[in-house]
């Protein structure tokens, strides 16, 4: 899972609070402080997480420096070309002779994208790094720190980003033309209704009515967490690890990386050297099987 985001906008927490660990880095680290880097730079943890008795190992990769700058540009490429290598590093080990039972895979699957609860519109570098990372990898906008904007805001805010992904042809997951049956429609609609979530992160426990809950304390009493009518973080849980999560797999392998793949063998300057393959010979097995 890729996340995006700014400094400031809680990611960390959040990421923490999404798998109830601590995986994010800027948390794991005693006296951390946040500073502004130059470049974008990535940094990856990974972790290994229970849902319902299935353990699956998480990789988080975090994007510290993406839209700090002045000069914001293509502040993307970073991430762009990180997606890209992964790709290329699956390729490479399915057209070997000799390749693994088991390919690890390294692919992105998620981009968990965080936007500033500006209660506006999507910013030019929002527009920009969504057109381009949509084509690559399946990309989930979140509002981030939503508890900063009144129910009212959330849902005007939600909806002027919804009419912006439309208006430039941004496509965010899940789409429409990925359903594949009348159920799995109206499931993915209800979702994609909601989409940007508005999302509030805390590793904070609180008592309310007796019980322990994460979240919040305002001058206005406890924001929790995890209770769908204070906002959209469950809902965010559930399709990034319960109820969407094969999916997104799939449609990084059927759809993002075959795309890439199928360009890659097209191409005539694709190096197989180390292989045991020349070029005809991998068109011709990539031709003959569904990677």
């Amino acid at each position: 899972m890729l996340v995006q985001r700014q400094s400031g906008l809680g990611k960390s927490t959040l990421v923490n609070t999404l798998f109830k660990s601590k995986v994010s880095r800027k948390s794991c680290t005693p006296n951390y402080q946040e500073k502004i880097s130059k470049t974008v730079k990535l940094h990856s943890v990974s972790h290994v997480i229970e849902e319902k008795g299935v353990k699956m190992k998480l990789t988080v990769i975090d994007t510290p420096g993406f839209g700090d700058q002045i000069n914001n540009d293509n502040c993307w490429e970073p991430v762009v070309k990180h997606v890209n290598e992964q790709y290329e590093t699956f390729l490479r080990e399915e057209l070997h002779l000799h390749r693994q039972r088991r390919i690890p895979d390294s692919r992105v699957h998620c981009c968990v994208y965080f936007l500033p609860a500006t209660g506006h519109r999507l910013r030019p570098i929002d527009v920009a790094f969504m057109k381009r990372l949509g084509k690559i990898v399946s990309i989930v906008p979140v509002i981030a720190k939503a508890d900063t904007l009144t129910m009212e805001e959330r849902q005007h805010f939600k909806e002027q980003i919804r009419k912006d992904l439309a208006a430039n042809g941004i496509a965010v997951y899940p789409q429409k033309e990925y359903d594949e049956d009348p159920e799995e429609r109206v499931l993915n609609d209800r979702i994609r209704e909601s989409i940007p979530f508005a999302v509030v992160g805390t590793d904070q426990e609180h008592q309310v009515n007796g019980t322990k809950v994460l979240g919040r304390k305002t001058k206005w009493g406890i924001i929790e967490v995890e209770n769908v009518a204070h906002c959209e973080f469950a809902n965010l849980r559930d399709l990034l690890i319960r109820s969407h999560l094969q999916d997104l797999k799939d449609v990084t392998h059927d759809v993002h990386y075959e795309t890439y793949r199928v360009r890659r063998l097209n191409e005539s300057n694709m190096d197989f050297s180390g292989l045991g393959l020349d070029h005809g010979g991998a068109a011709r097995r990539g031709s003959d099987s569904h990677l």
